[in-house]
């Protein structure tokens, strides 16, 4: 059996891959510092070994890979706001981009050559086509999208200089919860539309807010393209066997293709849990690009990544399961 370290794993799409590899017969380990993962899932719900640490600790790290067969790393351990991002971008530069070199020169030391990166569309900024592809000019327009893309580049002079093979996943907005309520997206702050909305239509807060109605869209609103966070899951599966298959070191777009504006999220969100949200119509906000749409069909043609849960439908009632459960 392959043991896989999987950091960030007691996060919201961390958890969900722990969860699959675990369902695709590997033996998991998690890393996590717990700013933003919870415990209560990993010891409830994927029932694994929960190392409590962070990957700029190199003494741990080394003493995880030298006290564990460990066959690949996944790495999910980086802080993800935008705004934050902004605001303290040495925050993140440290931990995004100093905590992944600590921890990929561990890998190194200990002869562990295969890694499976969660990245982000934010490397691409403002888009020039849609749908996006991989080959398209990465100009990211916030630290956050920085610190992702530089990852991307070591990992590429990795794959140069070393033995040393990754796969970088560029996906778009990650939604909804595992199918049988295991699992699901609990932040805090919260900062995505469909939990936002989801939160206005259980009255845990009063409205969701438009950010921009003037948008040169159809109903004048961003759109966005929104992967189940189960099919992302998938996806690092079917990374992992293609590395473990001496699979060359890529990157690929995690997208549906497909996108849906702020107003049809909130009025899909409306039918599904037969709730009515308020939704206040606000002036934009900086750097919100008015369309953000993936292709995946790299994915798909090279990995076999075909989505199950591509309907907006099954998304939202899925985090509303979860939602409920967890909120209950």
């Amino acid at each position: 059996m392959k043991t896989v370290l999987v950091t960030g794993g007691a996060g919201y799409i961390g958890s969900h891959s722990a969860l699959a590899l675990q369902k695709a017969g590997y033996e998991v380990i998690i890393l996590d510092n717990l700013v933003y993962g919870h415990q209560d899932l990993v010891e409830t719900v994927l029932k694994t070994k929960l190392i409590f640490g962070d990957t700029c600790d190199s003494n741990l790290l080394k003493q995880i890979f030298s006290t564990h067969e460990i066959d690949a790393v996944m790495h999910f351990a980086a802080y993800a706001y935008v705004g934050e991002s902004v605001t303290k971008p040495a925050k993140y530069y440290r931990n995004n981009v100093v905590g992944t070199l600590t921890l990929l020169e561990a890998m190194l030391e200990a002869g562990i050559n295969k890694f499976v990166f969660s990245s982000t569309c934010a490397t691409y900024g403002l888009p020039e086509t849609v749908p996006i592809k991989e080959e398209q000019s990465q100009n990211p327009i916030n630290p956050y999208g920085v610190t992702k893309l530089m990852v991307e580049q070591i990992l590429q002079d990795f794959s140069h200089a070393y033995d040393f093979r990754s796969v970088c996943l560029r996906y778009f907005n990650a939604a909804g919860a595992d199918p049988e309520g295991m699992l699901g997206e609990d932040h805090n702050p919260e900062t995505h539309l469909i939990p936002l909305v989801l939160q206005a239509a259980s009255g845990h807060r009063d409205s969701i807010s438009i950010f921009g109605t003037d948008y040169n869209t159809p109903d004048g609103t961003c759109i966005r393209d929104y992967i189940h966070v189960s099919d992302l899951a998938q996806a690092h599966i079917l990374a992992l066997k293609y590395l473990l298959d001496d699979g060359k070191t890529d990157v690929f777009n995690l997208g549906n293709g497909n996108g849906f504006s702020v107003k049809q999220v909130i009025e899909i969100a409306r039918k599904v849990t037969g709730q009515e949200i308020k939704a206040l119509e606000c002036d934009r906000r900086p750097g919100d690009p008015p369309v953000l749409v993936g292709s995946g069909e790299k994915a798909q043609q090279i990995l076999g990544w075909q989505p199950q849960y591509y309907t907006l439908e099954d998304i939202i009632a899925h985090a509303w399961q979860w939602h409920q459960k967890r909120h209950q």
